[in-house]
């Protein structure tokens, strides 16, 4: 008998006699297996193989059992959370030839789930073309085909667009084999876009890299990759936004387009030097998707009449408010798309350009050449606009021009980093804009946030008593005989990403400045005192919209209070 037959019988021996001594199969069951794998014509079947075919007992308890032989712990698929890092850092062609996926990173050591655990030319293989030293797991041999077919995707790409003229393009699977850095940095900008991600966030940690996409305005983190990967990936990243690799001690700024999966996307990179290497943030602009109406956006329709009765108005000045990333620039882009026509002249000044918008000029902010917010307003207005967009009110020489450009005559939208509508007009007295000025000019302001959409597929209903519910939450919109509330709150499905929410929605105050406002701004009023007149006056507050879309079902109670304060 030769020695791997002798192998193959200790294994049998010790397969079946574990599965019978845990009570999984009988002593009769075990030798009708034998008899049956003896008399097997064609290929020879493993023991396992045998008693999971007849029925006596299921794959994951044979795994078990070869499993504890072998010494290697037992993974299930469906429970272990992949690491897309740990997937991207072998070839393709190499994880199907082996039948081992690489599934995670623990102290340094690459996690490799395998059906044959014990497979050391493999093993040993997989060390030499990773780099890693291979810690194996096993793994039902069905798990390891469903997922492995779930989780390569052979026809994952990204290239530069056409209109970079960049000529170079790079294919996971082929030449990104060799450079692991190439291939994991695809793997992140194509994920990030298949999940809708706003933002990208390379962090280099004490031991690691945290890779994280906001998505719906909340950070998820992705992946885990080893710290020794970070300098390589953020210098192909830094390559493809045309950045200075060699310069890492100061922050930097990039961009770069490309087509990933048939879509053209821009990307915004910035650089920041930490503790541990470089940190990158990529914030993601698809030009494929379309600008989204303000009915869209989420505006109601009691607001939506009003707002649009002064966007129509020949001149003034509008502003829209909120921190950063509730939606502002979608907003005025929104605005833009449904005022641009042949017959109006629209010009912006922006930093950077987020939208391309056919039929409006557009002008890139460029500190270092000597433009800025101010200058570029100033010889916007040498041009004959009918519409004038700034992107931001950053100082006191751009709110001032941009007031006295809403009093000769143009309609003119920015934007203002403040809590509420009626903050902004406090903000333009601190920024030392005169109050008479204010008054004379501004004509509304919007202020708003985005909150996430709960799952259609997965929300839950409950039922909340008014009493409970004004324990909590005080002001919640109630009718007089409401008794009893039904609200929905998060579940989580494969449709959400488990996350609970799908998408999100604007929540919108809108202040219209009438006589009383304008008295008020004349008085340098507080924001709180501005607000109260505005409330009798028929605004709705951003806390009152957020509710409301709770009410409805639009989102949960928990989101609303979450995002508005």
């Amino acid at each position: 008998m030769g020695c791997k037959d002798l192998k193959l019988n200790v294994l049998k021996s010790y397969i079946g006699s574990y599965l019978v001594e845990k009570g999984e199969i009988t002593e009769e069951q075990l030798q009708k297996a034998l008899t049956y794998q003896n008399n097997a014509q064609g290929k020879r079947k493993y023991l396992g193989q045998v008693l999971v075919e007849l029925g006596y007992t299921t794959e994951e308890k044979v795994s078990m059992a070869v499993a504890k032989q072998a010494g290697v712990p037992f993974v299930s698929l469906e429970k272990f959370q992949i690491d897309p890092a740990a997937v991207a850092s072998i070839e393709q062609e190499t994880i199907k030839r082996y039948q081992a996926l690489p599934i995670a990173f623990d102290n340094g050591r690459l996690v490799v789930a395998m059906v044959q655990p014990r497979d050391v030319i493999a093993i040993d293989d997989l060390r030499i073309i990773s780099g890693y030293e291979i810690q194996p797991v096993l793994v039902s041999d069905s798990e390891l085909k469903a997922v492995m077919e779930k989780t390569i995707r052979t026809n994952l790409h990204v290239k530069q667009a056409p209109e970079e003229d960049v000529h170079e393009e790079i294919v996971l699977g082929q030449d990104a084999a060799e450079r692991p850095a190439v291939k994991l940095a695809n793997l992140i900008l194509s994920q990030a876009v298949q999940t809708n991600a706003s933002d990208i966030h390379i962090e280099p940690q004490e031991r690691n890299l945290r890779i994280r996409f906001r998505i719906d305005g909340v950070l998820h983190e992705t992946m885990r990759p080893p710290r020794r990967i970070g300098p390589s990936l953020v210098s192909r990243i830094k390559v493809m936004a045309n950045m200075d690799i060699a310069e890492r001690r100061i922050p930097q700024d990039g961009r770069t387009t490309l087509k990933i999966d048939g879509k053209t996307i821009d990307f915004r990179v910035a650089s920041l030097p930490s503790a541990y290497g470089e940190k990158l943030t990529l914030r993601i602009l698809d030009r494929s998707t379309e600008l989204i109406t303000l009915e869209g956006l989420g505006f109601p329709n009691h607001q939506l009449k009003r707002f649009n009765n002064i966007v129509k108005l020949p001149y003034g000045f509008i502003l829209v408010t909120g921190p950063t990333g509730s939606g502002k620039s979608t907003t005025l882009y929104s605005v833009l798309k449904e005022l641009n026509s042949v017959t109006k002249h629209i010009i912006t000044v922006e930093d950077p350009i987020e939208r391309r918008i056919d039929g409006i000029n557009q002008v890139q902010v460029n500190n270092q050449a000597g433009m800025t917010f101010a200058s570029g307003l100033r010889s916007i207005l040498r041009n004959d606009p009918d519409i004038i967009m700034v992107g931001e009110i950053r100082d006191h020489e751009t709110a001032r021009i941009a007031v006295e450009s809403a009093l000769t005559g143009h309609l003119v939208f920015s934007t203002l980093h403040t809590n509420d509508a009626a903050g902004a007009i406090s903000r333009l007295a601190d920024m030392g804009i005169e109050p008479y000025l204010t008054a004379s000019s501004l004509i509304g302001v919007v202020a708003q946030r985005l909150i996430r959409t709960l799952c259609p597929y997965c929300k839950l209903l409950y039922n909340l008593s008014k009493q409970e519910l004004l324990k909590s939450v005080p002001d919640f919109p109630l009718d007089k005989d409401e008794d009893v509330v039904g609200l929905y709150k998060p579940q989580t499905c494969v449709k959400c990403n488990e996350t609970g929410y799908r998408g999100r929605v604007g929540v919108f105050e809108l202040l219209l400045v009438s006589d009383a406002v304008s008295k008020l701004t004349l008085l340098r009023s507080s924001a709180r005192e501005i607000r109260e007149v505005a409330v009798q006056e028929g605004m709705s507050t951003l806390r009152q919209e957020g509710l409301i879309k709770a009410k409805e079902g639009i989102t949960s109670l928990e989101e609303v209070l979450r995002v508005i304060v």
